[in-house]
């Protein structure tokens, strides 16, 4: 095997252990879980806001960014935080501890395989 080859090898083997590791949730599961825990405050649907932000279109948004909400706390308003995956899992699972200060009443979600499940709905709301 050539070096260079070599060299690739370990750069994916490293990065592959680096990486955080989210397992692919259920989105028809995830679709009940949200309706359940996240439904009351967080609307899926496009433009429409409820206590909280619509969440439609989250992933890879800004946090605190929606135009037309105005609930947001000055620390949501404030965090530099691109929601992803990773982002939402920790916030969803402690939203008091990843952002001191928020306004969601949330105590957080325990359940792993129900986060990644909710995660891979809102990954569908595009």
């Amino acid at each position: 095997m050539k070096k260079h080859s070599l060299w690739a090898l370990a750069v994916i083997a490293i990065a592959s252990f680096s990486q955080p590791s989210m397992a692919a949730g259920d989105s028809k599961k995830g679709k009940d879980v949200f309706a359940e825990e996240c439904g009351d405050c967080h609307s899926a649907m496009p433009g429409k806001n409820k206590k909280g932000p619509g969440l439609f279109g989250v992933m890879g948004r800004k946090a605190g960014s929606v135009s037309d909400f105005s609930g947001y706390s000055d620390a949501m308003k404030q965090v530099e935080i691109t929601w992803s995956a990773d982002k939402v899992d920790a916030y969803i699972a402690q939203p008091r501890k990843v952002l001191p200060g928020g306004k969601m009443k949330y105590d957080g979600l325990d359940d792993a395989a129900a986060r990644n499940d909710v995660i891979a709905y809102l990954s569908t709301l595009k």
